[in-house]
């Protein structure tokens, strides 16, 4: 399921990780990132049906990733902002602290300017 920490007061049916795992389901973050759009507008940028674009949405608004909206006849979904905060922030957490660990062991490690000749033995 989710990780522990992320998204604490939520409750979710999945995991935000494993919805990301699908290309169909990252392609339709990446089509949601700048405005709503209906089922009908993911399923004329995609090759893959209406029905298979429902069931993919419905994985990320169960993960947290995507909300619906409904304007008069129409539901537009969206990137869910509080969803995509906490699946940042969680990153950020893993990846950030690795990464401020990689610069200080890079920034402390003496550089001779050679490089080392490989041999038969490596």
């Amino acid at each position: 399921m989710i990780p522990i920490g992320i998204m604490e007061n939520a409750k979710l049916a999945g995991d935000p990780f494993e919805a990301l795992g699908d290309p169909h389901r990252r392609a339709i973050v990446e089509l949601l990132f700048n405005n709503p759009r209906t089922v009908q507008e993911i399923a004329d940028e995609l090759p893959i049906s209406r029905p298979a674009v429902s069931r993919h949405l419905r994985l990320l608004r169960e993960a947290g990733l995507a909300s619906q909206e409904s304007q008069g006849n129409r539901n537009l979904y969206k990137l869910d902002e509080l969803g995509v905060k906490a699946l940042q922030a969680y990153l950020e957490k893993v990846w950030g602290n690795l990464i401020a660990r990689f610069k200080l062991a890079a920034e402390n490690t003496e550089d001779t300017g050679a490089t080392r000749e490989r041999t038969d033995n490596d």
